[in-house]
């Protein structure tokens, strides 16, 4: 029996669960979706992602305006995708701030990767139609960027981390209490998705980085936050584990004249026993081991995904 395309099947409501990490410091995890977050400064909030929808963002800020009224100065996209940066309207943010790749993408494929995480994830997509548009940043950086928080508060330092799940991640990184909101480079327990990633680099040096600074709590795209070092280390080491297995396997396949097909299912074969029951594995390996097969193949740049591609490679392998 065919499988259901991607997360097309799955309509089950998760818990979303609010967490005050510090002072002023927020994270909403929901049991394998996409995480989000906000830090407050003295007289201002920065916020960490979108969300699909400004419906799904409004429902985010109601339960984080339970604990501060302060207006939204910053919002900060860690990458371009669909599900974390359509709902920035409802966030009236003075300033959306993202890597220029990040720009970059948006503008190069935007609505693209709009109509192909709809037909993906339809349920993170709640009241589509109050979508106001693509977004796009107001601000953008090539290395980093900080901001001051005022007071007594510090500041918060935004990096770019090298190429990893996107041409354009940043990491938010919060000195004062050790706590970093990496984004899709690091998942807790919650499968990759790499359809456009860059995998030598972020298997390396990219995840490297993320673990230079040491951070004593994890926020990651999904799954729990990772709190002390050793969960935090472990997040970023699973993270790792799942890219260099996927690397071997269709290596190995693509070094011996094999097809994509066989590398898929010597990849899947590989993985599950691991990864294959956490949050959107089937979903994703599909499309993590064609984009892995086009590396292979000297594609640096990834290629973009339609519905139509999206369906047509799911029929490939997944069927």
């Amino acid at each position: 029996m065919a499988k259901t395309f991607a997360s097309a099947g799955d309509m089950e409501e998760k818990t979303e669960t609010l967490e005050v990490l510090a002072e002023g410091v927020y994270a909403l995890t929901a049991e394998g979706d996409p995480n989000i977050g906000a830090i407050e400064g003295e007289d201002f909030i920065v916020a960490i992602e979108a969300r699909a929808t400004p419906k799904a963002a409004a429902d985010w800020l109601k339960k984080l305006r339970e604990h501060t009224d302060k207006p939204i100065r910053y919002l900060v996209l860690t990458h371009y995708h669909a599900v974390r940066v359509l709902g920035a309207s409802a966030f009236g943010a003075d300033e959306i701030i993202a890597h220029e790749k990040t720009r970059f993408l948006l503008e190069e494929r935007g609505q693209e990767d709009w109509d192909s995480e709809f037909g993906r994830m339809p349920r993170l997509f709640r009241e589509p139609d109050g979508i106001k548009g693509l977004t796009h940043p107001t601000l953008s950086f090539a290395d980093n960027m900080r901001i001051e928080l005022g007071g007594d508060r510090g500041h918060l330092e935004l990096k770019f981390c090298g190429r990893g799940h996107t041409a354009g991640d940043i990491a938010v990184w919060y000195p004062k209490h050790k706590i970093l909101f990496a984004g899709d480079l690091v998942e807790a327990e919650a499968a990759l998705y790499t359809g456009d990633a860059f995998h030598m680099d972020w298997s390396t040096n990219t995840l490297d980085t993320v673990k230079a600074f040491e951070a004593e709590m994890l926020i990651g795209g999904r799954g729990a936050v990772a709190k002390g070092r050793e969960a935090v280390d472990a997040a970023i080491e699973q993270t790792r584990e799942f890219l260099v297995g996927m690397r071997d396997n269709v290596k190995a396949v693509h070094d011996k004249g094999g097809s994509l097909k066989e590398a898929f299912e010597a990849t899947h074969t590989a993985l599950a026993p691991k990864f294959g029951q956490w949050p959107i594995f089937e979903h994703c390996l599909p499309f993590n081991v064609q984009r892995l097969w086009d590396e292979y193949e000297g594609i640096d740049w990834p290629r973009i995904w339609t519905m139509d591609r999206d369906r047509e490679v799911w029929a490939l392998l997944q069927d």
